[in-house]
């Protein structure tokens, strides 16, 4: 599978914008999918997931974005988003998407969870 991610820029604090994953290769409902960032000399850091449609496609998200941002599905674009609403100044980071080929029990919210991973998009939050 192979995963395109875009949507990334440089916005104001407070702004917002909209990730997208294309993925060409797997119908991407059928699989759980995720976010995480990573800056510079950080780990990857889970910022929220969506369950595969078979499993009830509910979405989670980390505490430090929770309220703010969204994942969903356009499963006709076979595309998931995330959308960034209220952007800080610490959610600066190279945003990357992810695809586990296997469903786990609970919540997917580590790097490890994941089998395919798209080639990330810098977002920039300026003050």
């Amino acid at each position: 599978v192979q995963l395109q991610a875009s949507g990334g820029g440089s916005v104001q604090a407070g702004g917002s914008l909209r990730l997208s994953c294309a993925a060409s290769g797997r119908t991407l409902s059928r699989y759980t999918m995720a976010w995480f960032r990573q800056t510079s000399g950080m780990e990857r850091e889970f910022v929220g997931t969506i369950r595969r449609s078979g499993s009830g496609g509910a979405a989670f998200y980390a505490d430090s974005v929770k309220g703010r941002f969204t994942i969903s599905r356009d499963n006709a674009k076979n595309t998931v988003y995330l959308q960034m609403n209220s952007l800080k100044l610490e959610d600066t980071a190279v945003y990357y998407c992810a695809v586990a080929e296997r469903h786990r029990v609970g919540v997917m919210s580590r790097d490890s969870d994941y089998d395919y991973w798209g080639q990330g998009t810098q977002v920039t939050v300026s003050s």
